[in-house]
């Protein structure tokens, strides 16, 4: 089973990933875990991409490329993958289904997870996480149980994400709309896009996508 999980920031294609992976035993393809990943071993292409994260620069797509194609090629993904995060452009899906093709493999299902950019921006600048355990809450939707005490490791201290400032957000959510959003049509053309609303609560997001998966799937 090989799937793309598609939508904007903040719409909860982690957390999504994350059960579909768990339930079917295939990998979960993270663009940015693999770059990190890549990065801490040492491999050529991992070096590559270092030199220029360090600049502040975009890792380019020919690169990332090659780290897909690597991963692809370890065991965990012999069974199918979840890819989240990656394609973000048309020339970018383009490249996948290019890199497939040599493997003979394709892609089974994209999956857009839509949520509306209003509540996305209340969504991820409403969130912090604990110093300490790294435990993730919200401003709003998940807080503490004891105020200003972390339910997991009871730690006093905790941080924000630098980016997940509104003025960031809505930058990238202007990107979205503007460079990955174009993806919806390509993929819809193929017969491969469906859409879930993620406005409703997780477990409900997550029964939509494995009807759409496999009705008969393992859950």
């Amino acid at each position: 089973m090989r799937i793309v999980l598609f939508g904007p920031p903040g719409c909860g294609k982690g957390t999504q990933a994350g059960f579909i992976t768990e339930g079917l035993g295939i990998a979960h393809l993270s663009t940015g875990d693999m770059l990190r990943s890549a990065v801490a071993a040492n491999t050529s292409t991992g070096n590559m991409a270092k030199k220029i994260m360090d600049t502040g620069a975009l890792v380019p797509d020919e690169i990332v490329i090659r780290i897909i194609s690597d991963r692809l090629e370890e065991k965990g993904s012999a069974d199918g993958f979840v890819l989240d995060g990656f394609p973000r452009t048309l020339a970018q899906a383009r490249a996948v289904d290019r890199l497939l093709a040599e493997k003979g493999i394709r892609i089974v299902h994209v999956i857009e997870i839509r949520v509306p950019d209003s509540l996305l921006v209340e969504r991820i600048t409403g969130r912090f996480s604990c110093a300490g355990c790294g435990m993730g809450y919200h401003r709003k939707f998940k807080k503490t149980k004891s105020d200003g005490k972390c339910d997991g490791c009871g730690g006093v201290e905790f941080r924000t994400r630098k980016d997940d400032t509104r003025e960031t957000v809505e930058d990238r959510l202007k990107n979205y709309h503007v460079q990955t959003a174009p993806l919806l049509p390509y993929y819809r053309e193929k017969g491969l896009l469906d859409t879930v609303d993620g406005m409703l609560e997780i477990q409900e997001v997550r029964k939509n996508i494995w009807s759409i998966i496999d009705p008969e799937a393992r859950r």
